[in-house]
Order: C-alpha cells, then sequence, then structure tokens
C-alpha cells in the first residue's frame, strides 16, 4: 500500500498537482513513517490466542436451564424450601455430552457436540442484578462508570494486523442494554472503538465508494496533507488524530468489506453445517458465518450480540420461560458450528471463542406455578473454547439450588484476566493514564484462571 500511494505522490507532482512542500512532507511521511497507533503490538508472554470472538447473549440466561443442572429445584418444584420463596425446577432435561459427560440442557444439543471442546464455568458472579449495570460490567469490568469495552482494551493492547478492516467489530442487530457503550472506547483513543455491523444489505453505512479507486485515493492524500497540516501544534489531541486514522481506515474498508460480506463462494455444505439459508442474513447463524470470515482477515477482537433489531433484547424472560425454544434454536446449531468451522480450518487454536451473558436467572419464584425468572447476580455460566482452554473442564459450583456460587468463584474480571492472558497480555501490566491516574480493563482486581487452561 505504501508503494502505491508513492506511486501517487510522485504523478501529482510530475501533473503539477502538488505544491514542492507539499511533496516533500508527504513523501517524508512516507519514508519516515507517521505515528501509527494501531500497528501491531509486542504481547507480554507468548500467546495462545490471536483474537477473541465474543459471543454474547443479551438479556440474562438462566444458568439452571441450560449449562448448571439442579435436580433438587425440579425435586422440590413449586414448594418453598427456604426464604427467597418457591422453588422453580428446569423445564428441559439435561443430558451428558462427550467423553468428559457434561451435563447440558436439552435446549442446547449442538453445544453439547462440542462439549469436549469447552472449558465451563458454572462459577460466574457479578456485582449488579440490573441489566443495565450488569451489560456494562461484563463488558468493560465496571457497572457503576463509564469505562473501555474489552474489545477497546484488546485492540490497544496489541493493535491490529490487517490496516483494512477495524481492529474491534461488532455485529448487532439491535441496541443491547447499555447501548453502544458495550462496544465504546472511552477514554482510549477512539480509534479503538468497536465498529458496529447490522445485517442488512450494508452492514456498514457507506460501504461502497462513490469515487473511482484512483480519484478516491488521490482525494485522501490531499485530504491527508491538510490533516497533517492542521494536526501541527494539536499532536496531544486523541480524538482528532483518531479522525484522521479513520479515514484511511474507512478507505481500506471500502476495498475490503464488500468480499467479506458476500458470502457466494461459501460452499452449501458451509450453509448446512451453520444451518444458514442462502442469500439471509436475519439469523445469527448469519453472524456467526461473518464472523469466521473476520476472524480469517485477523480482526483482532469480533462480538456477536444475540438481540432481534425491534426490542434489543432476547433472553429477559420474566414472564415465559418457554421463549427458549426458539431463541436456543436460533444460536445452538451456529455457535456450535463456528467452533467447529474454526476447528476443521486450523483456526481454534488461535481463536478463543467465548459465549457468556450479562447474570442468570433466579431459581426460586414468588409464587407457585411461575412461568419467568427474575434477575440474579451471583451465579451464571460461562464457557470458553479454542486459544488455549482446556476442553471438557468444568470449573467450579453452586449451591444445591443454583442460588450462590460454593466453590471457585469466577468474577467478571477473573475472565477478563483470564482471556486477555491467552492473548499474551499481563492485566496488571495493561494500563492507560487517564485524569491523573492509571486505569486497566480489571481495575484493582483479577486473577487468571490457570484450571482452564490447557
Amino acid at each position: 500500500m505504501q508503494h502505491t500511494r508513492r506511486q501517487m505522490i510522485r504523478s501529482l507532482a510530475a501533473g503539477g498537482l502538488l505544491l514542492p512542500g507539499m511533496l516533500s512532507e508527504l513523501l517524508a511521511e512516507q519514508s519516515l513513517g507517521a505515528s501509527d497507533p494501531l500497528a501491531p503490538k509486542m504481547p507480554h508472554h507468548p500467546p495462545r490466542a490471536k483474537r477473541v470472538i465474543f459471543l454474547y447473549m443479551t438479556g440474562g440466561v438462566s444458568h439452571v436451564d441450560s449449562f448448571d443442572p439442579k435436580p433438587e429445584l425440579r425435586r422440590y418444584h413449586d414448594q418453598k424450601v427456604a426464604d427467597p420463596g418457591f422453588c422453580k425446577g428446569a423445564d428441559w432435561k439435561f443430558h451428558r455430552y462427550g467423553e468428559c459427560g457434561m451435563e447440558i440442557s436439552q435446549l442446547f444439543p449442538q453445544m453439547g457436540s462440542i462439549a469436549d471442546r469447552i472449558g465451563l464455568i458454572r462459577s460466574m458472579w457479578t456485582d449488579n442484578g440490573d441489566h443495565f449495570g450488569a451489560s456494562i460490567a461484563i463488558h468493560t469490568g465496571s457497572s457503576n462508570f463509564n469505562r473501555p469495552s474489552m474489545g477497546s482494551w484488546v485492540s490497544y493492547g496489541l493493535g491490529s494486523e490487517n490496516r483494512n478492516l477495524p481492529s474491534f467489530m461488532v455485529i448487532s442487530p439491535g441496541l443491547p442494554y447499555g447501548g453502544g457503550q458495550v462496544w465504546g472506547a472511552d477514554f482510549l483513543p477512539v480509534m479503538h472503538q468497536g465498529t458496529r455491523l447490522r445485517p442488512i444489505e450494508q452492514p456498514i453505512p457507506n460501504m461502497r465508494p462513490l469515487a473511482t479507486g484512483q480519484l478516491q485515493q488521490t482525494e485522501l492524500d490531499m485530504l491527508s496533507y491538510l490533516n497533517r497540516q492542521h494536526l501541527t501544534g494539536r499532536e496531544t489531541d486523541p480524538n482528532l488524530s483518531a479522525r484522521i486514522q479513520s479515514f484511511e481506515t474507512a478507505f481500506g474498508m471500502q476495498n475490503a468489506a464488500p468480499e467479506v460480506f458476500d458470502l457466494s463462494g461459501e460452499t452449501a455444505e458451509t450453509h448446512a453445517l451453520y444451518g444458514l439459508e442462502p442469500g439471509t442474513r436475519d439469523s445469527f447463524a448469519w453472524q456467526c458465518l461473518v464472523a469466521r470470515r473476520l476472524a480469517e482477515r485477523d480482526v483482532r477482537f469480533i462480538e456477536l450480540i444475540d438481540t432481534d433489531s425491534d426490542s434489543g433484547s432476547n433472553w429477559d424472560t420474566h414472564g415465559k420461560m418457554a421463549r427458549y425454544n426458539k431463541l436456543a434454536r436460533n444460536v445452538d446449531q451456529p455457535v456450535a458450528a463456528l467452533v467447529k468451522d474454526l476447528d476443521r480450518r486450523g483456526m481454534l487454536e488461535e481463536t478463543l471463542v467465548v459465549w457468556t451473558t450479562e447474570f442468570g436467572r433466579n431459581p426460586f419464584a414468588t409464587h407457585k406455578g411461575a412461568l419467568g425468572r427474575g434477575h440474579h447476580a451471583h451465579a451464571f455460566s460461562t464457557w470458553m473454547a479454542g486459544g488455549g482452554i482446556r476442553g471438557g473442564t468444568m470449573y467450579g459450583k453452586t449451591d444445591q439450588w443454583g442460588q450462590h456460587v460454593v466453590e471457585d468463584k469466577v468474577t467478571v474480571h477473573d475472565l477478563h484476566a483470564t482471556i486477555l492472558h491467552q492473548l499474551g497480555i499481563d492485566h496488571t501490566r495493561l494500563t492507560y493514564r487517564h485524569a491523573g491516574r492509571d486505569y486497566r480493563l480489571t481495575d484493582v482486581h483479577g486473577r487468571v484462571v490457570h484450571k482452564l487452561l490447557g
């Protein structure tokens, strides 16, 4: 790309379109190289993963109906055995899957088929039982204050290996709880903010260029010169630097992004694996297949959010747990297919796949015959696969009701520390100075859950 730009600059000079001072400055920039905040950075230690695919089920998935079987709840269903209320047993049976014998709800038989690749955490804990606060916490580490998203921290810490695509990309049909804050960069330089895609004809607005490639490149070179002039004396303004950088990224995206979203070259077998009807976009299957294609193109952090385009929430089931039948069908096959597809392409070991939600659901109900479940912050389930995770592992325990963690509690900070560790980042050393002090994703907390690692 630099060689092409250099040729373009010289051709503009030969045609008399650049003044000598402009020419010398632009060529010096090409020769010496401008500061590049998205350049690949060395990790703190040898990484097990190069990238993350973060599968986020917004709304709070019930752990006792999905990955944490509690037969005692079923046994005492509709009976009041403790102060919290009446036991509400799971509406679905659990089955053992894989050589590891991992118990998973019949809601997720396809995820069950990858049990031997999964490291399952049954002892997740968060400090906020509100959707907004818990959603922000699972993404940023803080339920109370605006902080950068984990994807932004990863982009800041490791940079990008593909300058034609953003280092942090999010596919979200609707807005989750917390809105764009879940992929925001906050006080980090804004080029590390997540770029949101939607499963529509143009997933990114203005993706197709209006001018020819040569004309657009000429315009960008002239704009770059003027931007650099304006930046002189304002080098400490991160927003200005990021805006200048965004023009170059946008140009690269117009060239690279359309091909990413063109699935016509994918085989019928691959479409069938994901359960994706060719030509359709309105499913989690489309998100998962596009995520694999983004991973192939070295996007550093890819987040898929399971929302519908209207309400923005899926798994928030206070009134009717029966909705889980449809919700689970939408994600079960494509999520399992994503892991299998990465594995057969030799990409799983360098791709960390994380499946999570913001909190769990209450094992108890306020009255007999309740059809839904309330929020529950102090116990939920998460799993990881690939990226050096020890497959077939079940970590942590909750009590007989699924009410409290009783063994190996994993906080949101611990989860973040573990994800960063697999990327080669020491979470205590990934810091950014803001407002007079150093900040980090895990604040002053966090431990790596080594028992999950292979």
